[in-house]
């Protein structure tokens, strides 16, 4: 049944948007301002560091980050449920607590927790409340997914400076939770995009999002 789901999204997507980033509520016309907050301790040299976001569809979501210079993995999974219920099943059915989530793993002498974030907060609607375009329900949540509290407080300043400068049209929606535990997802969504380049729902969401990257962050991308 999500599989049939998703097929029905990109129909409806296909009717409702010309492959636009998002198909209701606010996305930035451009890049958004660096964070005037950053990290202050990042991991000691030559030693990754992880973060982890939700932004409606993994397969999205990853497809964003893995061209960042600076990120070394992008894995697709759930965060927010209870381990006995991390599988796309239920996540998908909006059965669990558990948002699609991306565990990104990078260098911190490359790119920076900041940097990660203002990426995220350009590429997909933190506006909608449990929707990215037309996927529906708490699992496709905008949510920050922090491991740290000092990645809490960063990521909790950068949404207070582009609401004070009205960066987006509508409140930002985005949650702020403490990462329990990441389940990575079944193997079959790892790297979907980059293995499905033509797949219906990729074909729908995933070239605007990518163009916009490109666009506006050229610097921050793997030569």
């Amino acid at each position: 049944m999500p599989r049939i789901r998703r097929i029905c999204s990109v129909l409806l997507a296909a009717l409702e948007i010309s492959c636009n980033a998002s198909s209701t509520g606010s996305v930035a016309a451009g890049p958004l301002p660096k964070p005037e907050r950053d990290l202050t301790v990042t991991a000691k040299s030559g030693e990754p560091a992880t973060a982890a976001f939700a932004g409606g569809c993994f397969w999205c979501v990853e497809a964003v980050f893995e061209p960042l210079d600076g990120v070394l993995n992008a894995v697709s999974g759930y965060a927010g449920g209870a381990s006995e219920s991390a599988n796309y099943n239920a996540v998908s059915a909006g059965k669990t607590k558990h948002a699609e989530a991306v565990q990104i793993t990078y260098d911190p002498a490359k790119i920076s927790y900041g940097t990660l974030l203002q990426v995220f907060l350009s590429t997909h609607d933190p506006t909608t409340l449990d929707r990215q375009g037309t996927d529906l329900g708490h699992q496709y949540r905008s949510a920050i997914f922090y491991a740290t509290d000092e990645q809490k407080e960063v990521a909790q300043a950068y949404i207070r400076q582009l609401e004070q400068a009205k960066v987006f049209d509508k409140p930002i929606v985005t949650t702020l939770e403490r990462l329990e535990k990441f389940h990575a997802a079944e193997d079959y969504h790892q790297n979907f995009v980059a293995r499905n380049p033509d797949h219906p729902y990729v074909r729908a969401w995933v070239p605007a999002k990518l163009k916009k990257l490109r666009e506006q962050y050229p610097q921050l991308l793997k030569k």
